[in-house]
């Protein structure tokens, strides 16, 4: 009877080390194939048109995401006709912030595509405080477009997520959802306010989001302008999906006219992180490209100025297109 008991504690405990190490070593949810092509942006050659706006497709293992809708209402339209996008087969919409240049095409789009598909970008991801009331030097007059794009979307059937903190959409397919201001990166233009639960402030775009995609090479980071500090947004990436180096950095920045002092704090800051891939596109700004190019230890095909129909691509790297090689 000793003996009986005896095997079974050992047996159990046993059991218990068995299922304890396998939770150690199961691998995290990871994107093995992910390409990202920018649909909106100043720089394009060919057919397509360059705005001040940005979009972009994300396709990851099969799943399509259309990340922010450019600012003119029919410039990411056209840009997927002519890049050949059929929106139609794109469920979800992730709009990173409240802007005119990241949502400006968004009714256009839905309308168009919901024609064909119903289910058609008729879920759209955003974080907590995008339909915050802002306002400019007019007290009372709400400048968020947001606001009213809000009823119109969902007369269509359209579904708004909104979250508060971050969210895997699908394996390995991350959400920040707000982003913590651990460092003081003031990336955003002053002249508008916003008015919290809690008050009116200066508006910091609390709803500032990115999507990032955990892979084999280490996180891709997408962000739409990078409102929230792109150094803020990566240490925080890597808090909740895990501390790996950045295979590639994709999207605005809002550096475009930052300090010398802020681009030398930033460079190194990224260089930390292990930055493999740039494809500064947007609010990034054209030197800041180069600046990073050169301070990152980066060359001329892993560090590029985005231009619409740029893409990365895992296991492939950056297309530059002909005007950004």
């Amino acid at each position: 009877m000793r003996f009986t008991l005896r095997y079974l504690a050992f047996a159990a405990s046993v059991f218990v080390t068995l299922v304890r190490a396998d939770v150690q070593v199961a691998s995290p949810s990871q994107v093995h194939s992910l390409k990202i092509t920018i649909l909106s942006t100043m720089l394009a050659d060919g057919k397509e048109l360059g705005e001040w706006g940005f979009s972009a497709l994300v396709e990851a293992d099969g799943h399509r995401i259309l990340y922010d809708t450019g600012a003119h209402t029919d410039v990411v339209l056209r840009n997927a006709e002519t890049l050949q996008v059929d929106l139609a087969t794109i469920p979800d919409v992730v709009l990173s912030h409240s802007h005119w240049d990241h949502i400006g095409g968004f009714m256009t789009l839905r309308k168009s595509a919901v024609s064909k598909s119903p289910g058609a970008l008729g879920r759209t991801h955003v974080g907590e405080g995008i339909f915050y009331p802002r306002s400019t030097l007019s007290p009372g007059i709400n400048e968020n477009m947001m606001r009213f794009i809000k009823d119109e979307y969902e007369t269509t059937g359209g579904v708004f997520v909104v979250h508060r903190e971050p969210a895997e959409l699908y394996p390995g397919i991350w959400l920040t959802g707000p982003v913590p201001r651990k460092y003081p990166e003031h990336n955003w233009s002053k002249g508008t306010r916003v008015t919290l639960p809690t008050g009116v402030v200066e508006d910091y775009l609390p709803e500032d989001m990115a999507l990032v995609c955990d892979t084999d090479s280490g996180l891709v980071v997408l962000t739409g302008c990078g409102h929230a500090g792109v150094v803020n947004i990566i240490e925080y990436a890597r808090s909740f999906i895990r501390p790996a180096r950045v295979h590639a950095l994709i999207g605005g920045t809002h550096l475009f006219d930052a300090t010398e002092e802020t681009l030398s704090w930033t460079a190194e800051r990224l260089r930390s992180f292990g930055v493999d891939n740039l494809l500064g596109a947007h609010c990034t700004g054209i030197e800041t490209v180069y600046r990073f190019r050169r301070d990152l230890g980066l060359d001329r095909a892993h560090a590029v100025v985005a231009a619409v129909g740029s893409s990365f691509e895992l296991g492939k790297g950056i297309d530059p297109l002909r005007i950004a090689k």
